[in-house]
């Protein structure tokens, strides 16, 4: 990703956040490297080298600074534009790929060679994928040791290290002490226990719309496994052994939210962070998309009205995709009780039951053998969520891993009953693709149509060409309500747009 210099260093001098987590500054003077929100004194122009993310800054031999706490910014966008392979490879890096596996299946999971991802990574970020990884490791183990009372050896699994012995090493190495004195409360006392309980703050860019994530989450809420309202966003999870809740809570004084994560076992905590991250869009750069959008006339009003817009993902691409074919030919509200049922029928009981969070979501191997015609679900819709359990209990596809967009909507569309508006739809909240694009959906038609009329399927797409790479994001601006058309000639009209 190419920094502009000049641009740098404004952003540093302001310390504006909406630059947080897009570069970091390496002090030359200092050997230390800081967010673009440092309260420290700015530093001298020709003292600072701005580098595109932390593992970059770190492989220079520059430590990370212990005031900005470059751990807790948001995560570094690696697009400039269309969803990329280093994007992707980001993002499964976060989810612990290379905790356990290798550059090489790294690689193959995002079809292309190993040489060319390392080729692609340094090109963007200055950096190998190992760097990375280890790089994220050490940073997301500082800031449980700043803002947990877990135990040193719990820190050290939960942040993806494979040994304590490579956990003091690394933050020895990055932080020159040991783990023990960056704690500034005492160690725990005592074993440590199985039952994990931890709040974290997870940082994003400014603005940030929690009411249209709220709005567009609630009505969707997964009945005895998600409970959404404007207080907060709660909901069960699988573990490897057993079970968790995650509660996700926004905060009046601070760029981030406060999850809170309750597990009955001990196991690597970030791929859980990155998935909640997920859900929020926590990594998305508002400024850049609201620029981009804002140039179309169809989007200026939209654009200013909600500029802190995000696209919701989903926990798990699976549970997406078996939610999506629910909502086929049905109202939301319907969709969701069948999702309710699905859940009651066939979901397993949560070992960690709170308020109605009772049940964890059916995993793929019960589902593909599943009667799902005994919760009132047609014939057709049955078959297709059991070819696609099927296919993602036996690896042939992958609803994790994001690939190209043409890519995806192929693979998805070969099964019958999956069809080009559902297909655009799990690309766009499961496989987290930014220029996904439901055109056929009849309520991004009608927020663009005239005098109640929808606008044409091909009419629509035509129109969203020009809003490339940010299709999602349009999608969202259009379903989250009022939408003020202005075009050469036309005086404007207001439209409601209803999410189908």
């Amino acid at each position: 990703m190419e920094l502009d210099q000049d641009t740098c260093f404004r952003a540093l001098r302001t310390r504006d956040a909406r630059f947080d987590g897009r570069f970091f500054t390496a002090v030359r003077s200092t050997g230390i490297y800081c967010r673009p929100i440092c309260p420290a004194r700015t530093p001298k122009r020709e003292n600072c080298l701005f580098l595109p993310c932390a593992a970059a800054a770190q492989q220079l031999g520059y430590r990370p600074c212990r005031r900005c706490r470059p751990e807790v910014a948001p995560g570094t966008p690696a697009w400039s534009g269309t969803a990329t392979t280093v994007s992707r490879a980001l993002r499964l890096i976060s989810e612990g790929a290379l905790d356990s596996g290798s550059v090489a299946a790294l690689a193959e999971r995002l079809g292309l060679g190993e040489r060319q991802l390392r080729r692609l990574f340094v090109q963007h970020l200055g950096t190998s994928p190992l760097a990375v990884a280890q790089t994220r490791r050490v940073l997301f183990a500082k800031q449980l040791i700043d803002e947990t009372s877990l135990a040193m050896s719990q820190v050290a699994l939960a942040a993806g290290f494979a040994s304590i012995r490579r956990f003091n090493a690394a933050m020895r190495q990055t932080y020159g002490v040991a783990p023990r004195e960056l704690r500034r409360r005492p160690e725990p006392s005592g074993s440590p226990v199985d039952l994990v309980d931890v709040c974290l703050r997870l940082s994003y860019r400014p603005p940030f719309d929690w009411a249209a994530i709220v709005e567009f989450l609630a009505p969707r809420a997964i009945p005895g496994v998600e409970s959404v309202s404007p207080g907060g966003y709660r909901r069960s999870i699988a573990t490897p052994n057993g079970s968790g809740l995650i509660e996700v809570q926004p905060v009046s004084d601070g760029n981030h939210l406060l999850a809170r994560i309750r597990l009955n076992e001990p196991v690597p905590l970030e791929p859980v962070v990155a998935r909640i991250r997920r859900i929020f869009d926590l990594a998305a750069d508002p400024a850049i998309i609201a620029s981009d959008l804002g140039q179309s006339p169809w989007l200026r009003q939209a654009v200013r009205t909600a500029p802190g817009i995000r696209v919701p993902g989903a926990w798990s691409g699976f549970e997406l995709a078996v939610r999506a074919i629910l909502g086929q030919q049905v109202t939301v509200k319907g969709a969701t009780t069948l999702c309710g049922r699905l859940v009651e029928r066939f979901g397993t009981a949560s070992r960690l039951c709170c308020d109605g969070l009772d049940f964890l979501f059916p995993t793929p191997a019960v589902l593909a053998g599943a009667d799902l015609t005994a919760i009132g679900l047609p014939r057709t819709r049955a078959a297709t969520i059991a070819a696609i359990s099927a296919a993602v209990d036996s690896g042939d596809l992958d609803l994790e891993t994001p690939r190209d967009l043409d890519r995806s909507l192929v693979q998805l569309t070969a099964f019958p009953g999956i069809g080009e508006w559902t297909a655009q739809y799990i690309a766009m909240r499961a496989l987290r693709e930014p220029d996904a694009f439901p055109a056929s959906d009849l309520g991004l038609r009608r927020a663009l149509g005239r005098n109640g009329a929808p606008l044409r399927e091909g009419r629509l797409a035509a129109i969203a060409e020009g809003w490339r790479p940010w299709r999602a994001y349009a999608a969202m601006l259009l379903w989250s309500g009022p939408v003020r058309r202005h075009r050469p000639g036309d005086r404007g009209s207001r439209r409601h747009g209803r999410r189908g």
